[in-house]
């Protein structure tokens, strides 16, 4: 069994058969996702589950711990963001690259507050971890094959970079992203413009 489906299987296994329930739990990620984005992993679960339109008994039923949605909530980020490789499969190698990072940057507010709750000891983000690095290296070798990002980086060193830029406090999302923008054209061979 590859990690990728390890990874799907803990996405999916949570989710309830019936349609009702699955509204629920899907509100619930949804709600606990914003929450842990704007107030970091102490957000109050009575909160997300007003914001979800639930009672906090529906939240217990389908999170009995707080781990236990810490983890569901970073698997189902990760498990978006490799599903995103597969939909990048015939966009342009560069594209597909700089697609997919700027969805990781969009994602990393959760992910980082998530990850610093479960303070890396997870099996959960182990397998996580392992799964992004899997779907995003094949963007870089494709880029890389195709000439158009630098073949003397890892993933794992764009990741960081990415992360880091991420982490950062900047004023608004355009500066954010203007400073990735520079970040990436140093990935790219020739810089910007090619």
């Amino acid at each position: 069994m590859t990690d990728r489906a390890t990874l799907s299987e803990i996405a999916a296994e949570q989710r309830p058969r019936r349609a009702d329930a699955r509204r629920n739990f899907d509100a619930l990620l949804a709600a606990a996702r914003d929450a842990f984005a704007g107030k970091g992993v102490d957000a109050s679960l009575e909160d997300i589950a007003r914001q979800a339109g639930v009672g906090i008994g529906t939240l217990y039923r389908n999170f009995p711990t707080r781990r236990h949605l810490f983890e569901t909530v970073y698997a189902e980020e990760v498990d978006s963001l490799c599903r995103l490789t597969e939909e990048l499969s015939d966009v342009p190698a560069w594209e597909a690259l700089t697609s997919w990072l700027r969805r990781f940057v969009d994602s990393t507010v959760t992910i980082r507050a998530v990850r610093e709750a479960l303070r890396d000891e997870s099996e959960v983000f182990v397998t996580c971890r392992r799964s992004m690095l899997d779907a995003g290296e094949p963007l870089l070798r494709g880029a890389q094959t195709a000439g158009q990002a630098r073949p003397d980086i890892t993933f794992d060193d764009l990741l960081r970079m990415v992360s880091g830029i991420a982490g950062a406090a900047f004023t608004d999302t355009a500066q954010r992203d203007r400073v990735l923008d520079i970040a990436l054209d140093g990935v790219r061979t020739g810089g910007a413009g090619q």
